[in-house]
């Protein structure tokens, strides 16, 4: 297990590497993200597009080996110079082997003891618009909202096949200081999560907030720290009966409610964030530092392992045209 975990290690690693190596011999500018997860106020220039590529590796869990690349290539368009539109297509790479029968639903999708699951998919894809209210270079706070549709064929949890429909919304803010230098920003994601499998519906309410402060430390270069919160709320409905323990959540207008919180997880590492004329780079790490949830959540030793990973590897990589 630790021989398998470090070696998954050293292989991302080597792709950071590689991806911070490319960063000196490229050039191009930026409406840019500093971090992997939180996103500043920022919105395209009318009629500029930009092109994005990010892959976060999320890796380990309390038994076995677990490996799981969220890539996501994305285009996005400045419709006005407050109102950005992007697209982003979900492509999973699931790789795992997981020992515990509790570690579901990976246990179960691998084929039980000894079987490992090894796909990579089309997982999905989402449309989402960005609109700036207020912006931090000339008002005491930047602000934006954003609102979105996700529609995911595959479980990001497993590589199974769902039939999910989320609406996402999203408050971004964000403060600067010493001249621009010092960069603090917020995000609070909340996304509204219909899903259905064989014998199951669930209707979940998931909760993401984020915090990043960034440092240019030297021109073109921002060093930052990043904190991210996820957890969700749900009871599922499972051969149309109710866990009569638990308060479900639901997202209809005429019964809206916020059920149990079935897990939570909290994670918090550094970044490294590059930008030059027309182009810009990020790499990350965020470890697991605290996790729970629900007696049928799988958690232990104050972490998550269900719905979270030990350490969360990531670039993102983009293009303004």
């Amino acid at each position: 297990m630790k021989l398998t975990y470090r070696s998954l290690i050293r292989s991302e690693m080597g792709i950071l590497i590689t991806v911070i190596s490319l960063l000196t011999c490229l050039t191009a500018q930026a409406d840019e993200s500093l971090w992997l997860y939180t996103k500043g106020t920022d919105t395209r220039p009318k009629g500029t597009f930009e092109a994005k590529f990010s892959n976060i590796s999320r890796i380990g869990k309390d038994s076995g080996d677990y490996k799981f690349h969220d890539m996501r290539p994305e285009l996005e368009y400045g419709i006005t110079d407050k109102l950005t539109v992007s697209i982003e297509a979900m492509f999973f790479k699931h790789d795992y082997s997981v020992n515990d029968p509790d570690l579901q639903p990976m246990f179960d999708t691998q084929g039980g003891s000894g079987e490992r699951f090894d796909q990579t998919q089309f997982g999905g894809y989402e449309v989402s618009f960005k609109y700036n209210l207020l912006s931090p270079y000339k008002d005491l706070l930047g602000l934006s909202l954003g609102l979105g549709y996700e529609r995911r064929e595959k479980y990001r949890l497993d590589g199974a096949g769902i039939n999910q429909d989320s609406f996402v919304t999203t408050v971004f803010l964000q403060k600067n200081f010493l001249d621009d230098t010092l960069t603090v920003a917020s995000n609070i994601k909340t996304e509204f999560e219909r899903r259905k499998s064989p014998g199951v519906l669930e209707e979940e309410i998931a909760l993401d907030m984020s915090v990043g402060i960034a440092y240019r430390f030297m021109p073109r270069w921002f060093v930052g720290l990043e904190w991210r919160h996820q957890s969700d709320y749900l009871n599922p409905q499972e051969d149309g009966e109710f866990d009569p323990t638990l308060d479900r959540s639901s997202f209809d207008l005429s019964d809206f409610r916020v059920g149990s919180r079935h897990q939570y997880g909290q994670y918090l590492g550094p970044t490294l964030h590059y930008a030059d004329e027309g182009w810009w780079a990020t790499v990350g790490a965020l470890w697991q530092i605290k996790g729970g949830g629900s007696e049928h959540s799988y958690s232990t030793s104050g972490r998550n392992w269900d719905e979270h990973e030990r350490l969360h590897l990531g670039f993102t990589m983009a293009y303004e045209f």
